[in-house]
C-alpha cells in the first residue's frame, strides 16, 4: 500500500505550541479535577431545617434537591451527639411530580442534644454530590460525629476522573472528525500515514479514557480511594447505573468502530491508490464503482456510530436532566457531532498540510464548506443549551457557568475568525495532482534498481538542502552508486589485482568488452589459459541488502526533501498551514474550556440555590466582622460597637462577641444590649442571641444558630438611659 511518512525535520516552533497544549490542558484539567465536583443537584431545603432547634426528635430526615439524584440505603446517615449512626438505615423515597425528595427514618426516644446528617448522592447528569448539616432536639449540643472532609468527587480521584474526561472529548473529536475529513473531503488523505495515526490514536485515547473511567466510577461516586477501582463488586453496581450503561455501550461502540477504520485505512486506501510502473491497469469503471460502495458503506456506517458515541454523552451529562429532555439529548447530539467534525477535520488538516504532501484545493475547499455548516450548527445548537442551563441574562455574570460560557463563546468568535483567514488563503490556492502526488514511502527490501532509476541530478540538490549533514556530495555519491550496484547488463567483477580494473570489485567498460570477448582483434594466442586462471566468483544480481538498504533511505530522504521544496515554495499553502494550526492551538483550548464547562453547576441550578438560601450563593463559611456606630440622643450617647461572630456558617454553632466604646475608643458600658438575626427572604426571624456580660464594655453570646445560609439582618439595639434608645441594622452573611 502507498502511504507517506512523516517528515523527519519537524518544526521546533510547531513543537512547542503542541507540547505547550497540551501542558496546558493536562493542568487545566487537573485543577478541574482536583477540586470537589459542582453540584450539579444541590439540596434546596431540608426537615428539620439547617440548623433548626426542635422540641422533640422527628420521625424522619428529608432532603429535597434541585434534580434528579441517584441514592442508596446508606445515602443518607443521621448521627447522635458522640457519632453514632441512628437512622434506621432504610431509604425512603419520598418525590412526588417534580419535587424530589429522599429521607431516612428515626427511631423513637432520640434524647436531646445536637444530630448531624451526612448525605451523598450521585446527580442525573452522573457527577456525585454530598454534604452535611445539623439539627438540634431540645437544645443544642457538643457533637463529636466526624463528616468526610473530602467532598465526593474530590482529591486524586476527582483530579484523574477529570483528566480521563477531557482525553475522552480529545479521544472522540480526533477519531469521529478525522474518518469524517477523509471519506467526505479528501479521500486521498487514506494514504497519508500522519492522518492514519490521527485517527487511530484517537480511537485508542477514547477506548483507553473509557475504561479508565469505568472503572474510576467506584471511588469517584463513593470512598475517593484509589484503591477501589479493583473492587469488582462495585464495578458491578457501576454497571447498572445509567452512567455505567453509558460508558458500557460507547466500548461495544468503540468495537465496531474499530472494524470501519481497518477498512478505510485498508480497502479504502488500496482504491486510492495510484497504479504502480509496469502494474496492469486497473479498470476504471469498476474501481470508481468499488470507491463509491466502500465511501457509502463508510459513510452511513460511520454516521450511525458516531451517533451512538455522541449519544453516550448526552443520555448521562446535563442534557439528561432539567428542561426539555426530549428535545435536549438530540440537539447535544448534533452538537457534539458538529464539534467533532469540525475540530477533528481540523485537526486531519493540519496533519496533511504538515507531514504529507499538498493537499489539493477541492479538499480544502470541501472541508471549509463543511467547517462552515458545523458553525451553524454549533451556533444554533449552543443558544438552545445556553438557554437551558443559563436561563437570565443576569445568570451569565453572576453564576460560575456563565462565566466559562462567555469565555467559550469568545474563543468560538476567535476560531471563527481565524477560520475566515484560512478561507481566504484557501481562495488563492493552485489545484495540485490528487493521489498522483503522494509520495511513495520506500521501505526496507524494496528495489534497488527503482530507487537508482527514480533519482535525478537535481535530487542530489535538493538532499543537501533538506539535510545538511549529508551534504550535497554524499547525496551525489549515494544517487551514483545505486547506479552502479543496480546496473542491468551482466558483468563479472575483477580481482584486487586485476589489470585495468578501476578498484575492488569494479569494472570499467572495457574490461567488459574484454571479458565478454566482444573484441574482434583478441587472438588466440592472447587468451589466458583456463588451467591456470584463478575463478572469480560471479557477483551479478547480488547486491549488498546493507546497501541497498542505505540507498533506500538516501532516496527516502531526497523524496521527503522534494516534496518539503515544492510545499515551502507555495505561499498560499504556507499561509494556509499556519492559519490552520493557530485553528488547532485555539480549538484545544476550547476543548478544555467545554470539560470545565461540563463539570459546572448550570447556571440555573445555581440561581434556584441563592433562592433557596435567601438570594444570596451559599459561599463557604467565614468569620464576619461588623463595626456598627451607634447615637441614643441623650448624654454620654455616642458610641461604636464592634461585633464579631465565627464561624460564621449555618450548620454550626456560632460565638457572638460585643465590644462597646465610647469616642475616645475607651470601653463603654450601657444598661442594656439586644442583638437578633432576621432573613426576610426565607421570613426567618426575628431570632434572638442573649449575650451575657463578660467585663466592662463586653458582652459574649455562645451557640448562636443561624438555620440557612444567606444575607441575614442583624439588628443591634443600645439603651444608654432610661429614655435613651437606639436600633441600629446591619447586614451580614452566612456561609455553609
Amino acid at each position: 500500500m502507498v502511504t507517506t511518512g512523516l517528515r523527519p525535520g519537524r518544526s521546533a516552533v510547531l513543537r512547542l505550541l503542541v507540547v505547550a497544549v497540551a501542558l496546558a490542558g493536562a493542568l487545566l484539567g487537573g485543577l478541574g479535577g482536583a477540586a470537589p465536583a459542582s453540584a450539579h443537584a444541590a439540596l434546596t431545603g431540608s426537615t428539620p431545617a439547617q440548623g433548626a432547634v426542635v422540641d422533640r426528635a422527628p420521625e424522619q430526615v428529608a432532603l429535597t434537591f434541585s434534580e434528579g439524584v441517584a441514592m442508596g440505603d446508606d445515602s443518607i446517615r443521621v448521627l447522635d451527639p458522640k457519632g453514632k449512626r441512628v437512622d434506621r438505615g432504610k431509604l425512603l423515597k419520598l418525590s412526588s411530580g417534580n419535587v424530589v425528595k429522599y429521607g431516612a427514618g428515626l427511631p423513637a426516644g432520640l434524647g436531646d442534644g445536637t444530630y448531624t446528617v451526612a448525605w451523598q448522592a450521585v446527580s442525573a447528569d452522573s457527577h456525585p454530590v454530598s454534604g452535611a448539616f445539623t439539627f438540634s432536639v431540645g437544645a443544642p449540643s457538643k457533637t463529636t460525629a466526624a463528616v468526610p472532609a473530602q467532598k465526593a468527587g474530590g482529591g486524586l480521584v476527582g483530579a484523574l476522573y477529570g483528566i480521563a474526561r477531557a482525553l475522552a472529548y480529545t479521544g472522540f473529536v480526533l477519531l469521529v472528525g478525522g474518518a469524517a475529513f477523509v471519506v467526505a473531503c479528501r479521500p486521498a488523505a487514506a494514504l497519508v500515514r500522519s492522518v492514519q495515526r490521527l485517527v487511530v490514536q484517537g480511537w485508542a485515547l477514547l477506548t483507553g479514557t473509557t475504561v479508565a473511567m469505568l472503572l474510576l466510577r467506584t471511588p469517584y461516586t463513593g470512598s475517593g480511594d484509589l484503591a477501589d477501582v479493583f473492587d469488582f463488586g462495585g464495578l458491578q453496581q457501576v454497571l447498572i447505573t445509567k452512567p455505567g450503561a453509558a460508558l458500557v455501550s460507547r466500548l461495544l461502540l468503540l468495537a465496531a468502530a474499530a472494524l470501519l477504520v481497518a477498512v478505510l485505512f485498508g480497502a479504502y486506501a488500496r482504491t486510492q491508490e495510484p497504479a504502480e510502473p509496469g502494474e496492469e491497469p486497473r479498470d476504471a469503471t469498476s474501481l470508481a464503482r468499488q470507491r463509491k460502495d466502500l465511501a457509502f458503506g463508510l459513510g452511513v456506517g460511520g454516521l450511525i456510530i458516531a451517533i451512538g458515541l455522541a449519544a453516550t454523552w448526552a443520555m448521562a451529562e446535563h442534557a439528561s436532566t432539567g428542561l426539555q429532555t426530549a428535545v435536549a439529548m438530540p440537539v447535544d447530539v448534533l452538537h457534539l457531532l458538529a464539534v467533532a467534525t469540525w475540530l477533528g477535520g481540523l485537526a486531519a488538516l493540519v496533519a496533511s498540510l504538515y507531514w504529507g504532501p499538498p493537499v489539493e484545493r477541492a479538499a480544502v475547499r470541501r472541508f471549509s464548506r463543511i467547517a462552515f455548516g458545523s458553525v451553524l450548527v454549533l451556533v444554533a445548537t449552543g443558544l438552545y443549551q445556553s438557554w437551558r442551563q443559563v436561563g437570565t441574562w443576569r445568570a451569565l455574570t453572576d453564576t460560575t457557568y456563565g462565566w466559562l460560557l462567555l469565555l467559550k463563546a469568545g474563543l468560538v468568535v476567535v476560531l471563527v475568525g481565524i477560520a475566515w483567514v484560512s478561507r481566504r488563503w484557501t481562495g488563492r490556492l493552485v489545484e495540485v495532482p490528487g493521489a498522483e502526488g503522494l509520495v511513495a514511502e520506500v521501505t526496507e527490501g524494496a528495489g534497488a534498481g527503482e530507487t537508482a532509476e527514480a533519482a535525478e541530478g537535481d535530487d542530489a540538490k535538493t538532499a543537501a538542502d533538506a539535510d545538511a549533514e549529508t551534504g550535497a556530495e554524499k547525496a551525489t555519491v549515494g544517487v551514483s552508486a545505486a547506479a552502479t550496484v543496480t546496473a542491468a547488463a551482466p558483468t563479472r567483477a575483477t580481482g584486487p589485482g586485476a589489470e585495468g580494473g578501476t578498484g575492488p570489485g569494479t569494472v570499467s567498460g572495457t574490461d567488459s568488452k574484454a571479458a565478454a570477448g566482444d573484441t574482434p582483434a583478441a587472438s588466440a594466442s592472447d587468451a589466458p589459459d583456463p588451467s591456470k586462471a584463478t575463478p572469480t566468483p560471479d557477483t551479478t544480481d547480488t547486491p549488498n541488502p546493507t546497501r541497498a538498504a542505505q540507498l533506500a533511505r538516501q532516496q527516502a530522504a531526497l523524496d521527503s526533501a522534494r516534496t518539503k521544496r515544492e510545499r515551502d515554495a507555495d505561499p498560499e499553502r504556507l499561509g494556509l498551514r499556519r492559519s490552520v494550526l493557530a485553528e488547532a492551538a485555539v480549538a484545544a483550548v476550547v476543548l478544555v474550556v467545554t470539560t470545565v464547562l461540563t463539570a459546572t453547576e448550570p447556571a440555573r441550578t445555581e440561581e434556584a440555590v441563592k433562592a433557596a438560601s435567601g438570594g444570596q450563593s451559599a459561599t463557604a463559611a467565614r468569620p464576619q466582622a461588623l463595626t456598627i456606630p451607634f447615637d441614643t440622643g441623650g448624654p454620654h450617647g455616642k458610641g461604636t460597637a464592634r461585633l464579631a461572630l465565627a464561624p460564621g456558617s449555618s450548620t454550626a454553632a456560632n460565638t457572638l462577641q460585643l465590644r462597646l466604646a465610647d469616642p475616645s475608643g475607651k470601653a463603654m458600658d450601657v444598661p442594656e444590649v439586644k442583638i437578633s438575626f432576621t432573613q426576610k427572604a426565607k421570613k426567618l426571624g426575628p431570632l434572638p442571641a442573649v449575650p451575657r456580660k463578660v467585663s466592662k464594655g463586653r458582652w459574649r453570646a455562645s451557640g448562636v444558630r443561624l438555620p440557612v445560609p444567606g444575607q441575614w439582618q442583624v439588628s443591634l439595639v443600645v439603651r444608654t438611659s432610661d429614655i435613651d434608645q437606639v436600633t441600629e441594622i446591619k447586614n451580614v452573611k452566612i456561609g455553609r
